[in-house]
């Protein structure tokens, strides 16, 4: 794959997953008590959508990266297992959701009927995530495949992260900002990956149209 397609694919994806993020995020806001089951589905549904972005921008960013400096390609490859289990965690948890919701013969809250999700969503979730935006971060910082401020901002998102991983120690009150499955460990966090990856997506597809003409250096961000 040339390092052109590769760049425009890791920004389209990055922009579809973030789309999806966004569109997903206030879903889980508009009730006050347990949610109709078309609500819950639909933003399951969404998020499933959003992972499977997920795992293209993962798989695309891998190739950029080894594109630009295949000295550190094991950084890339690192970025997408990481990216790939995080879907494949997060999957498995929209799952659980929803086979709830299904089941049930009356709505249901799935953010705190099914426990199971509780540190999937929450400390697991944020460790994976963690290493995820770390190796996106190293791997930038030293290719210099994408602007500086993608790479700086991707190792401060992965700090916030890893300051949610003790959540599991602070009970399960969706309601509550610092829980097991609490809002700022669960929606915030994600809310924030949407819009940082909707930037980076945006900032590599308009670098894939202007690379320089054949012969010239390319220029370092």
């Amino acid at each position: 794959m040339q390092e052109t397609l590769a760049r425009r694919l890791t920004g389209l994806a990055g922009i579809a997953t973030a789309a999806a993020f966004i569109v997903q995020v206030p879903l889980y806001f508009v009730y006050s008590g347990s949610p109709p089951d078309a609500n819950v589905l639909t933003r399951l549904l969404i998020g499933i959508l959003a992972l499977a972005f997920l795992i293209v921008f993962a798989t695309a960013f891998r190739e950029l990266v080894t594109q630009a400096n295949p000295a550190y390609e094991w950084v890339g490859t690192l970025a997408f297992a990481t990216g790939l289990v995080y879907a494949t965690v997060t999957l498995v948890s929209s799952g659980l959701e929803a086979g709830a919701v299904i089941a049930a013969d009356r709505p249901v809250d799935p953010t705190v009927t099914v426990s199971g999700t509780y540190v999937l969503y929450g400390s697991i979730g944020r460790l994976l995530l963690a290493l995820f935006l770390t190796a996106i971060g190293f791997a930038i910082s030293r290719t210099h495949a994408l602007p500086r401020w993608t790479g700086r901002s991707a190792f401060v998102l992965a700090a916030a992260n890893l300051a949610f991983v003790p959540s599991l120690f602070f009970g399960n009150t969706p309601a509550h900002f610092y829980a097991a499955n609490g809002w700022g460990t669960t929606a915030l966090m994600g809310a924030v990956f949407s819009y940082w990856l909707l930037a980076l997506g945006i900032s590599a597809y308009r670098g894939a149209t202007r690379r320089p003409p054949a012969g010239r250096a390319e220029p370092r961000y």
